[in-house]
């Protein structure tokens, strides 16, 4: 009885019908093949390529052999712990005083912008000439104001690294300022107002009404700094090169040098073991987003 009825039912079932798309729908997603096309040529290719030129352990042997890659390991987490750090406070204090509705405020605002509104290369490069030990324009000015010559700036590694992470602050501090200013707008100004009311001095205003506003704000834009950092080879590749004798460069650098000794796996390999670093950062930032 049971093999009759799911003979009868197998047999009267109807065929499910084939879904076909409609006239827009066929366009929209060929519209979508060459933004795939753009990602699998410019974005998957060349990093499964990278990932395939590092697969030889033996790469990895000679780069952990190599006293520069420690070192530059070690100057990563320097750059990463102090400058990020004093960027994103000084980022913080910063926008409480360009919050601020005044005429002259905006004035110093907009000549803020211009460092990060500026290309990386001619300004960084301006500062290397700078620099400079004989015709510098620091060390001309020390020497007409005292007599003597002026240090040779960039040939000291920690003077040199802490001019990098100087620049690398320079550069990028407009950025993060004006994004703490859009979330600093976004508190309602009767908190403000109602604190005032009741007495409340400037750092118990940031403390009960800024910060818990901004926190979140604040996290979230110090973890994309040190992943858009971990990636950014400018402020330390064009102030030092690298120098002197390789004592300042950092993991974005590294591969550089690499491939200037015509030794691409190696180049590669520096790039792969910055994931570590690199993954646990987007990993919380992704988390924290999804909340």
């Amino acid at each position: 009885m049971s093999s009759t009825a799911s003979a009868v039912t197998a047999a009267g079932a109807a065929p499910t019908p084939a879904i076909k798309l409609g006239r827009w729908q066929f366009w929209g997603r060929l519209m979508v093949v060459p933004y795939l096309l753009v990602f699998v040529i410019f974005v998957l290719y060349p990093v499964c390529y990278g990932l395939w030129l590092a697969r030889h352990p033996q790469s990895y042997v000679h780069l952990v052999a190599d006293p520069i890659f420690f070192r530059s390991v070690i100057n990563t987490i320097i750059f990463l712990v102090v400058a990020i750090n004093v960027k994103m406070l000084v980022a913080l204090v910063l926008s409480g005083f360009f919050v601020q509705s005044r005429w002259w405020i905006k004035i110093l605002a907009g000549i803020f912008i211009l460092p990060w509104a500026v290309p990386s290369i001619p300004t960084i490069l301006s500062v290397r000439f700078m620099l400079n030990p004989e015709w510098g324009v620091i060390n001309s000015t020390i020497f007409h104001l005292t007599g003597l010559d002026g240090p040779n700036w960039l040939n000291d590694p920690t003077l040199a690294l802490s001019f990098a992470m100087l620049m690398h602050i320079w550069k990028s501090l407009p950025f993060w300022t004006l994004i703490l200013v859009a979330g600093r707008l976004s508190i309602p100004t009767e908190q403000y107002e109602a604190a005032s009311v009741d007495g409340a001095s400037s750092w118990q205003k940031f403390k009960f009404i800024s910060w818990p506003a901004l926190r979140t704000l604040y996290v979230t834009s110090l973890i994309l700094s040190m992943i858009w950092t971990l990636g950014d080879f400018n402020s330390v590749y064009l102030l030092t090169g690298g120098g002197p004798a390789d004592l300042t460069h950092v993991l974005a650098t590294l591969g550089i040098r690499y491939l200037r000794l015509d030794q691409v796996d190696l180049s590669m390999a520096s790039i792969v073991v910055a994931l570590p670093l690199i993954l646990p950062l987007v990993y919380f930032m992704m988390k924290r987003l999804s909340k």
